[in-house]
């Protein structure tokens, strides 16, 4: 028995056992017990998971790879699934930190990045597996075309590192385009507190229109008087670091 692969669940199943180890690898394992894997599908990722010593959940939509993996790992029980990880609150962990990890439906990709930025101080690192071109806008540096809103938002939480391309022909069935692999490790960073929802604000207009220099760009959010003449409203959002966004949002948040 196998599962068959659903087109509008975005599932490509990883065949390389090697390159699940590395993914699983890519974990520490370090100062957690929890780990949730999302979308498991025939468990090419769980199989190497449930060797570690963690509470493993798994986030899946699709019964029929729930009923596939209860039948083959005789240590996943229905207790293991936690439903859509879109739709987490992660109460089930009662306040305990929990790793993310998975090969991610690509159709969904940018919204699972944006709930493990919901929810960083639950998440300490992630793992996985994403089409190429996003995984590469997570870990982009300024000044590049890559760089960007999704870029921002990453690394003023987690230092991002590109692990490893994979090859369309490790999947069944292949997907059209290569992918990439990266892990996501909570930064120490200080600065935003309080200010994240004025963070993303600033962020989010300033690529929405990166072509124009902040002055033009920000305009929208009513720019603070004393800032005006501030030296990154003659820049664009791309040339700014993620550290020049955090700092001038605690200017603009003493100035408004």
């Amino acid at each position: 028995m196998s599962v068959k692969a659903k087109k509008h669940l975005g599932q490509h199943f990883l065949t390389d056992e090697n390159i699940a180890r590395n993914i699983v690898e890519g974990l520490s394992f370090e100062g957690y017990r929890n780990t949730m894997e999302v979308g498991p599908g025939m468990g090419v990722l769980t199989k190497y998971l449930l060797e570690k010593d963690q509470h493993i959940y798994l986030a899946e939509i699709d019964n029929e790879s729930i009923e596939y993996l209860k039948n083959n790992y005789p240590k996943i029980t229905a207790e293991s699934f936690s439903g859509d990880f879109l739709k987490q609150d992660f109460q089930f962990t009662q306040g305990e930190q929990i790793a993310i990890i998975g090969n991610f439906p690509y159709n969904i990709s940018s919204q699972i990045l944006f709930k493990i930025i919901d929810y960083y101080e639950l998440i300490p690192e992630m793992v996985g597996m994403f089409q190429k071109e996003v995984a590469e806008r997570t870990a982009a540096v300024p000044r590049t075309k890559d760089y960007g809103i999704l870029t921002v938002l990453i690394q003023a939480y987690y230092d991002t590192s590109y692990l490893f391309t994979v090859h369309e022909n490790v999947f069944n069935p292949p997907p059209k385009v290569k992918s990439g692999v990266i892990r996501l490790t909570r930064n120490p960073k200080e600065g935003l507190a309080g200010n994240e929802v004025l963070f993303k604000q600033i962020v989010k207009a300033g690529f929405n229109q990166r072509r124009k220099k902040l002055s033009n760009a920000l305009k929208i959010l009513q720019i603070p008087e004393a800032l005006k003449d501030h030296e990154f409203m003659d820049k664009r959002a791309e040339e700014l670091s993620v550290a020049d966004f955090i700092s001038f949002t605690r200017l603009w948040k003493e100035h408004q």
